[in-house]
């Protein structure tokens, strides 16, 4: 396992301006850098151990996604070149390379939009308490991790200090207009359904995920990450059995590890063991093989 851990970036005469729980981001006036960390967060606290090489992995997915997508949307990319980016990023090509992106400084939406083609998450726990989804009424019976009938748009809240808030489509068309809500909404389900029929001719499900909009010369375009890991629930789909949680490939061995320890969730979590940093380093490179069939990062 490389020993190469990037969890915070800088530059020698300064450092992002912005850090979020795993991205970096340096502005560069009507543009970003945004870079993607080795940095974990699980139960809203970033743990103090980075995993190798999780940041390129996300990036990479990420591209990989762009490009699958041109046709149904615009997204920020610049370039994810480093030999495009500003000279002072390529003097630390060993800490930017790889995972960054230089982007378009947009208009961000002030709402998560969230596709759901599957009963999982804060979804279930709402649809048990409520046979509902966000407002949306589900047919009564459903278990966990069934396949809805239709993919479902959900939108949350973007909270700067712990959990996003599920609201309804509804809600979400007072915060940003019903016809943004509206387009956003469309294109939303319009990339899970691509995304989930790439996934699945690949042996995975794509059992629902976020996506970031933003404004940009008054176009509505994609933004962020998409469809990786830490923004997706993705099931092997050979070992799909609804009626209870999934084996996924994302960071449940760390939210698993978490809970074993009973850690308090009120407190800086303990720095992860070497077997679970491992093994979630694995889950992450066995998502970016089998989604973009590239064996290499």
């Amino acid at each position: 396992m490389t020993s190469n851990v990037v969890c915070e970036t800088s530059l020698a005469d300064r450092g992002p301006d912005k850090r979020g729980k795993v991205r970096d981001i340096y502005d560069l006036g009507d543009k970003l850098l945004l870079v993607a960390t080795d940095r974990i967060s699980a139960f809203d606290w970033v743990n103090p151990v980075g995993i190798p090489d999780k940041g390129r992995i996300l990036t990479q997915i990420s591209l990989y996604w762009f490009e699958q997508m041109t046709d149904l949307c615009r997204n920020h990319l610049i370039s994810a070149d480093i030999a495009d980016f500003p000279a002072p990023f390529q003097e630390r090509a060993d800490m930017f390379a790889g995972r960054s992106m230089l982007v378009h400084k947009c208009e961000m939406l002030p709402v998560e939009c969230v596709v759901r083609g599957y009963l999982a998450g804060s979804g279930l726990k709402e649809y048990k308490e409520n046979g509902t989804v966000c407002g949306i009424t589900l047919p009564a019976g459903l278990v966990e991790a069934d396949k809805l009938e239709a993919p479902i748009y959900t939108p949350a809240t973007k909270e700067s200090d712990g959990h996003d808030i599920n609201i309804s489509s509804e809600e979400a068309g007072k915060i940003i207009g019903e016809e943004l809500n509206r387009k956003a909404a469309e294109l939303a389900i319009a990339i899970y359904r691509r995304g989930r029929d790439i996934a699945g001719s690949k042996g995975i499900i794509l059992c629902d995920t976020k996506f970031e909009f933003g404004l940009l010369d008054g176009e509505l375009v994609l933004a962020d990450e998409i469809l990786t890991p830490d923004s997706s629930r993705f099931w092997p789909a050979d070992q799909y059995q609804p009626g209870k949680a999934q084996p996924s490939y994302d960071k449940q061995f760390v939210r698993d590890y978490l809970e074993a320890i009973k850690w308090d969730k009120n407190s800086p979590q303990p720095p992860l063991p070497a077997d679970i940093v491992e093994k979630t380093r694995a889950k992450y490179l066995e998502a970016f093989h089998q989604l973009t069939g590239r064996q290499s990062l």
